[in-house]
């Protein structure tokens, strides 16, 4: 067994005999403050996005995905937002992006060279660069990433009208919030 997983057991058995006496409060599946956030995968947002926003365990679902990103198809992204929609009452999105994103210096051109240099064969790499280009290639300015992806879900044809978009950026060192689009609906 790898010392991570050993780490991470470690730390489970601690935090459970911990709650054991007292117990956890329980939380409802379902977010009291309606609002699912879109965010990105970034470590320096652990434990830190949700409480630079006022959030608490129950109040909110998470998707946290590299760059914040979601476009007008179906894909994992949009299909956690349609439960969270659909089954779990949620009415506002919220898409936060981050200064110094890792997204705006992540390439195609670079995944793939990258990819080739781990050993992936070449023909699988030729079938993905199309999709790298168009899902990392796009992404040059945070607030312009979150604009986009706003725009994005606000056109999906698989969530519903009557849904509040936002967007914002947060700053993954001093925790300051700006909000870049407020409360624009479903076009």
């Amino acid at each position: 067994m790898s010392e991570l997983i050993q780490q991470i057991e470690k730390a489970n058995a601690a935090f459970v005999e911990e709650h054991k006496a007292g117990g956890l409060t329980e939380v409802s599946k379902y977010p009291s403050r309606s609002v699912a956030i879109l965010t990105c995968m970034d470590t320096r947002l652990l434990d830190f996005l949700e409480p630079a926003m006022g959030l608490k365990r129950g109040e909110a679902k998470i998707i946290k995905v590299a760059g914040n990103t979601a476009g007008r198809s179906f894909n994992s992204v949009v299909g956690s937002l349609m439960v969270a929609v659909y089954e779990l009452h949620v009415t506002d999105i919220i898409v936060v992006g981050h200064e110094d994103c890792g997204m705006l210096h992540t390439t195609a051109e670079g995944l793939c060279k990258k990819m080739f240099e781990a050993g992936i064969d070449p023909a699988i790499i030729d079938d993905v660069e199309p999709q790298l280009m168009a899902w990392a290639d796009p992404i040059c300015d945070c607030e312009e990433s979150v604009r986009v992806t706003v725009r994005n879900l606000q056109r999906n044809p698989y969530l519903p009208r009557g849904i509040h978009y936002h967007g914002a950026v947060i700053h993954p060192d001093t925790g300051a919030v700006r909000f870049v689009i407020t409360d624009a609906e479903k076009k």
